[in-house]
Formats: structure tokens, C-alpha cells, sequence
């Protein structure tokens, strides 16, 4: 029912006394505050009728029977309104709806309260009215019954802890609200809904290890069934869940927040001891060995967050540990109930230790799945390794500097890469065209896959193609080199390798440039567009820009990562870590609040300055002349054509700079061309495009660079001999997926 707040009079009678004019000020607006007041409530109920309902519900009997101030499990008509084995033994069927208004303790009746306002309003905007009532009631009233009949069952095994929860009585409406949240939580798009489901079920968890009350046995089993079903009964809101595992960044925030749970909770059991269902939390613990516990813990969650690998190793003994010594405890148990020895062992921090060891036990699950995501070596063994090794991202950064390179050559300098260093004596290291320079490559399935050209001076590519070659066979690797230049696929059929095709690399030529005709349309209409939004274009260098809009433009990437279904890609594709290299720009579409509505990263390509030096072109001075595409991501909310007004908006910063072109990369595995043996490779990275369209969009996006009329040139493979092209995709494929399973890229060989 709708209630409509009275109009005011066309013309309203005048203060009743107009000697004091703030008197009369004040009778007028009054009024006008109540009914504006009034209003905003009408509004509310309009807009969020089952969580209005729900907490005027709650607000009324919580006044009315005291709930809010005293334990109404104290009460002695306790068992004809809150709910429990007692209450449906006395034959007070009713109480299961009864109980949801009424909370049995003050902390847990204002907490239902809030939880109610909130979680309620916010799920109900998401799923429609109709759909949050059905869930709310039925995922109260089924949670419920189904905890109270459970404890019913286990209260006649003796168990302590049930046969307390059979004489103990319950209320409050938080397992419906969790039940509501769980089925919201499909809604969601990534990384947001792995975030809401694991908070979810952490309150659970917790709850039911640590204290163990009916309602958390409720929420338990609530959230058993809505989880799993949440995208079905979420309707049309549902947002489709791939298959696929979070990101690198999840997994490492994640398993960090763990720990931090993990160490708050051992400080609370020490503070703040409660009976849970194995006993009372209180333990022999002293101050100094939580301390050193609860630091050791948040050194840990550091590391983790860092996506250190020795915390990860670190984290998994120490799970291992708890999880052997939970066992052990629980084996000791067992043992002694059945043999009638149980007053013979000491229980003193069992309640504790069995729920740390089961929290242990899914940290390591956790890091077991995702121990892709904590490869960082420590600090020590990542100096270790510069040097010898081709001295790292540094040199490669330096040769860029000193050489040039391709378009694709600034990744490079990704992490990630190994090197091989291209270094000549003394007196060719003076010259113009001495050896100095790198290749850096990757080695998957005993396959060393280059990336691009190597980073040397053109004169020295024969030489450094045949520095590669040895390098890999005295490793047993297969050699190759991928997305290379056709100036070096030529130098390299001269020195016997082989070349084939595998895509086409983009350029849009900057010098003279305009957005005019029909083949500019659809640009225009983008600069239309985000002109009417009140988006503007940003060019800058993301490491300097404040936490707020870095923050924005994470939750963006860990958006699109989350939602494709497929393990984050690599070699040839960067995210955010990438872009905050301070030589790397990054186009930001912003609106006028400060929200960031697309992202777009680009890498610098670096070659001859073309100026000239008296008569002659100075050859030694290589500056930025291009700028490569690489991140390329948009809100899911923003309007679509976002990313060409952020590409077309490149266009003119660099134009304006003096820089000659942009390159919007090759689309990978988008074109494969080939004869006899090299059909093995074409059927392998036609087959991965196949796979990876609806995720990726390699083919599609070759089709959306052609709106800015780009002119193509050729990337080539090279590789030494047919026999090995099979073996070559498996490394490709592990390149970009290095999280696949080797089943996986098998199966796309034969595929």
C-alpha cells in the first residue's frame, strides 16, 4: 500500500504570531522538513518494498518485546516466539516465522537489524522484489528446520555441544539475509563475486568452528544450498560464472586476508574466550606466544600479498603442520571415547586448535590451486639472478635504448622473460655495430620461444640468431622465435631456418592523419559520444597517478580477467603491473565525478631519432618513434565505444608529440598460413583461436582494429626444423597459458 504525503495549500496561512520572525520561520519549515522526511521513507518503500517490510518488522518487535536491550532467551514466553528443539516439542509450530522477527541476544537483534537494512537493500535492487522475499523466507524457514532437526539427531550421540544446542533457542532473520547475499552474489561480476561468496562463507565457517550456535549451524547450511544454486535462482540478473580460476592478484589478496583472519581470531579466543562446539576457547596460550604467532602470521600474509615464493612454501608447511597435528588431536580423541578413556585426556585448547587446523587446512587448498600466482623469487635470488643470466629487464631496457628495437620488443623487459646476452669484445663493443644487445625468450615444454627480434643492432641479427640456436641446444630446447619482423625472417631463410606466418601486425600512420570521411564514422561518433558523457582523455604515467585512480583502473583488468573463464594469458599480453612502468603510457577515459570508463596501456618502441647531425643522420641516438597498444579494457558499465575514442584519442596526443605511428599490435593466433608439415602448427594455432575467441577475442579484435585503417605487415615464426612445429605449439600455447595443463595443449595439437 502506497501512502502519498499531503500537499501543502496553494496559499499557506501566515504565522500565528509575526512579532518574531524566526518563530514564524521556524513553524513554517517544520513542515516542510517532516514531509520531505516522510517522502524519502515513501521513496524507500517504493523502491525496496521486502527490505522496508522486513526492518519496520524487525524495528516493531524488537521495541515491543525488548529485544533490543535485554536476552529475550531470558524470557518466559521465550519458547512461544524464538524457535528451537524445545520450542516445536512444546508444539509451537509457528516459531520458525516468529523467531525471524525477534532477535534472542541485544548484539544479534542490532546486528539482524542493520544487516537487514543493509545486505537486504542492496540484494533487493539486484534481484527484484519478488525473487529476494521468496529466497529470504524460504532460505530462513528451510535453513532453520533443517539445523534444528540436525541437532536433534546428533544430540542423541551424547555430543556435548549438541545436546546443549537441543536445549538452546534461537532468533533473528541473518540466516535468510545470508541466504539473500549467497543468490545476490551471482550478480557479480569478477572479481566481486568470488570476494562476496568468500565472506560469506568465512562468517559461516568461523561461526560454526568458534561458536557454534544454532543460528550459525543455520547459516551453514543456508549457505550450502544457496551458493551452489545462486545463479539459477538469481534469474535474469545472473551474470554468466566461467569455469575458469581467479587472477594472480586474487589469489595472493586472498590467501593474505586469510591469514589476517586467522591471526585476529587467535587474538580474540585469548582476549575473549566462548564455549564452541569442541569446549571453551580458553587455552594455556600466554601473551608472548599469540604475539609471536599472530606476527609470524601477518609476515606471511605480506609475503603472500607480494606473491612471494618463499612465503608460499613457507604457508604450506606450516598448514601441513596444523593439519597433521589436527589429526593427531582428533585421532587421540576418537581413540579415547571408544575405548572409554576419555577422562584420562587432557581438552585444555582443543576448541582452538581443531578450528585453526581446519582454517590451515583451507588456506593450503588455496595456495595449492593458486601456486602459479606466487612465482616471485625473494629478493636475494632475484639479484642472484641478474647477471649471469643476461643481467635482466635492465639490459634489455638499456639495448632498447642503445639499438631500437620492433614493436613487440619493449615486453622484453617483462620479468617474466629470460635472457640471453649478445656481447662481443672490447673493440666491437666500441663500434657502431658490435654484438651488444639480448634476446629475451621464455622455455616451456622444452621449447625456447623468443619473443620478437633479438634487441642488436641489424648488421649482428645472423650472429645473434645463431648465439640463440647454440644456446638452446646446448640446453636441449628446441629453438624459435615468435612475432618476428619480416626484415629478420629474411636474414634468418638465409641462414637456414624456416618462416611462417602467424599474424599481422596493425599500424596506423600518425603524420597527416585526420578523422575525416565516412571511413572515420564510427571514430566520430565516439568522440560524440563520450563528449556528451562529460568523458574526457587522459594520457599519463599510471605509477604517478593517485591510489584512487590505480585502484579504479585494478578493478577494471580483475574485472575482464575474472569474467573470461580461462587462466590470465601472458608472453605477448600485459596487465597493470605492465602499464606502471614509468616509460609506458596509459590513456584513461575519465568522466567529471572521476570515474574511470576505459584503460588503455601503451608500450614505447623505440628507433632512429631521424635528425640530422651537418650532412648526415646522427645513427646513434635512438628515441621513442611509436607507441604499441597492450592493455585494452573497458568498465563493464561504460558506453562501448569507449575504446576507440581512447585509441583515436591516442592517436592525436602521440601525433602531437611528433611520433610516427602506432602500432595496435599483432592479433595473436589470428592468421596461419602453411604447407605440408607446417599445417601441424597452423592446426595448432587455429585450433587455440578457436578456444580462445569467446574469451579473448583474438580474431574479433583483428576485425575492430580495422576501423582505423590500419596498414598491415607480416610476424613470422621461425624455427628450425618440421619435425619440431609440434612440440613448438605445445611451447607457445604454454607461453601464453602457463597455467594449462599439458593434457590441454596436447589436446590441441591433435585437435
Amino acid at each position: 500500500m502506497t501512502v502519498t504525503a499531503p500537499r501543502e495549500p496553494a496559499n499557506p496561512a501566515g504565522p500565528a504570531d509575526s512579532s518574531d520572525s524566526s518563530d514564524s520561520s521556524d513553524g513554517r519549515e517544520s513542515p516542510k522538513r517532516l514531509g520531505a522526511a516522510r517522502a524519502r521513507v515513501e521513496g524507500v518503500a517504493r523502491w525496496r518494498p521486502v527490505t522496508a517490510t522486513t526492518v519496520l518488522l524487525l524495528l516493531v518487535t524488537g521495541i515491543a518485546t525488548g529485544a533490543f536491550w535485554s536476552p529475550a532467551a531470558d524470557r518466559s514466553w521465550a519458547s512461544s516466539v524464538l524457535t528451537g528443539v524445545p520450542a516445536l516439542a512444546e508444539g509451537h509450530v509457528w516459531t520458525p516465522l516468529s523467531a525471524a522477527l525477534v532477535g534472542a541476544h541485544p548484539v544479534g537483534a542490532v546486528l539482524g537489524l542493520l544487516v537487514a537494512a543493509v545486505g537486504l537493500g542492496w540484494a533487493e535492487g539486484r534481484l527484484g522484489s519478488g525473487r529476494t522475499a521468496l529466497v529470504l523466507v524460504v532460505g530462513q524457514l528451510a535453513a532453520v528446520l533443517a539445523a534444528t532437526g540436525l541437532v536433534a539427531l546428533l544430540a542423541a550421540s551424547g555430543w556435548v555441544w549438541a545436546v546443549a544446542l537441543a536445549g538452546a533457542l534461537t532468533g533473528g532473520v541473518s540466516t535468510g539475509v545470508l541466504a539473500v547475499l549467497a543468490v545476490a552474489s551471482a550478480t557479480l561480476h569478477a572479481p566481486w563475486r568470488l570476494r562476496l561468496r568468500l565472506v560469506l562463507a568465512g562468517i559461516a565457517l568461523v561461526g560454526l568452528l568458534f561458536l557454534g550456535h544454532l543460528a550459525d549451524a543455520a547459516h551453514t547450511l543456508a549457505l550450502a544450498v544457496a551458493l551452489p544454486l545462486g545463479r539459477r535462482l538469481a534469474g535474469p540478473a545472473a551474470v554468466p560464472s566461467p569455469a575458469g580460476r581467479p587472477g594472480r592478484r586474487e589469489f595472493r589478496l586472498v590467501a593474505a586476508a586469510g591469514l589476517v583472519v586467522i591471526a585476529v581470531i587467535r587474538v580474540l579466543t585469548l582476549v575473549v574466550p566462548v564455549v564452541g562446539p569442541l569446549g571453551n576457547t580458553a587455552s594455556d596460550s600466554t601473551v608472548v606466544e599469540t604475539l609471536v604467532s599472530v606476527a609470524i602470521a601477518l609476515l606471511l600474509a605480506e609475503g603472500l600479498r607480494r606473491g612471494r615464493r618463499p612465503a608460499w612454501v613457507a604457508g604450506l608447511l606450516l598448514g601441513a603442520f596444523y593439519l597433521l597435528l589436527g589429526l593427531v588431536v582428533v585421532g587421540v580423541v576418537v581413540y579415547a571415547q571408544a575405548t572409554e578413556q576419555m577422562d584420562q585426556v587432557e581438552l585444555v585448547g582443543l576448541a582452538v586448535f581443531v578450528p585453526n587446523a581446519v582454517l590451515w587446512s583451507a588456506l593450503v587448498v588455496w595456495l595449492v590451486v593458486g601456486r602459479h600466482a606466487f612465482a616471485v623469487p625473494s629478493r636475494r635470488r632475484l639479484r642472484r639472478r641478474s647477471g649471469a643470466a643476461a643481467s635482466g629487464p635492465e639490459v634489455a631496457r638499456e639495448a632498447l635504448h642503445r639499438h631500437g628495437g620492433s614493436t613487440l620488443s619493449w615486453m622484453a623487459t617483462w620479468p617474466e622473460n629470460r635472457y640471453l646476452a649478445h656481447t662481443g669484445d672490447a673493440a666491437e663493443r666500441a663500434s657502431t655495430t658490435g654484438t651488444d644487445g639480448v634476446t629475451a625468450y621464455r622455455a616451456h615444454a622444452g621449447v625456447a620461444v623468443a619473443l620478437g627480434d633479438p634487441i642488436v643492432a641489424p648488421a649482428d641479427r645472423s650472429a645473434a640468431l645463431e648465439d640463440f640456436r647454440a644456446m638452446a641446444e646446448r640446453s636441449g630446447w628446441v629453438p624459435c622465435l615468435f612475432s618476428t619482423t619480416e626484415a629478420l625472417a629474411d636474414v634468418a631463410r638465409a641462414d637456414g631456418w624456416r618462416a611462417l606466418q602467424v599474424a599481422e601486425d596493425t599500424l596506423i600512420d600518425l603524420e597527416g592523419l585526420e578523422f575525416k570521411g565516412k571511413p572515420w564514422q564510427n571514430v566520430r561518433s565516439a568522440f560524440n559520444r563520450a563528449g556528451k558523457a562529460g568523458i574526457e582523455h587522459r594520457m599519463v604515467h599510471l605509477a604517478e597517478e593517485p591510489r584512487s585512480v590505480v585502484a579504479q583502473v585494478r578493478a577494471i583488468s580483475e574485472e575482464w580477467v575474472g569474467d573470461k573463464g580461462l587462466p590470465e594469458m601472458g608472453f605477448t599480453l600485459g596487465g597493470v603491473e605492465e602499464a606502471l612502468d614509468p616509460e609506458v603510457r596509459t590513456g584513461l577515459a575519465v568522466d567529471a565525478e572521476g570515474t574511470v570508463h576505459g584503460v588503455t596501456s601503451w608500450l614505447p618502441v623505440y628507433g632512429p631519432a631521424g635528425r640530422r647531425s651537418g650532412a648526415e643522420l646522427d645513427p646513434s641516438e635512438r628515441v621513442v618513434v611509436g607507441w604499441t597498444l597492450d592493455v585494452m579494457r573497458r568498465r563493464q558499465e561504460g558506453f562501448r565505444a569507449v575504446v576507440e575514442y581512447l585509441i583515436a584519442s591516442a592517436c592525436l596526443t602521440f601525433q602531437a608529440e611528433g611520433a610516427r605511428f602506432l602500432s595496435l599490435s599483432g592479433a595473436p593466433l589470428a592468421r596461419a598460413e602453411g604447407e605440408g608439415d607446417a599445417q601441424v602448427l597452423d592446426r595448432v594455432l587455429d585450433r587455440m583461436g578457436e578456444l580462445l575467441e569467446p574469451y579473448y577475442g583474438f580474431r574479433s579484435l583483428h576485425t575492430f582494429k580495422a576501423k582505423f585503417q590500419p596498414r598491415y605487415e607480416p610476424m613470422f615464426l621461425l624455427y628450425r626444423d618440421e619435425a619440431d612445429l609440434p612440440r613448438v605449439g605445445i611451447g607457445i600455447g604454454r607461453a601464453y597459458l602457463p597455467d594449462a595443463r599439458v593434457r590441454d595443449l596436447v589436446a590441441l595439437v591433435r585437435g
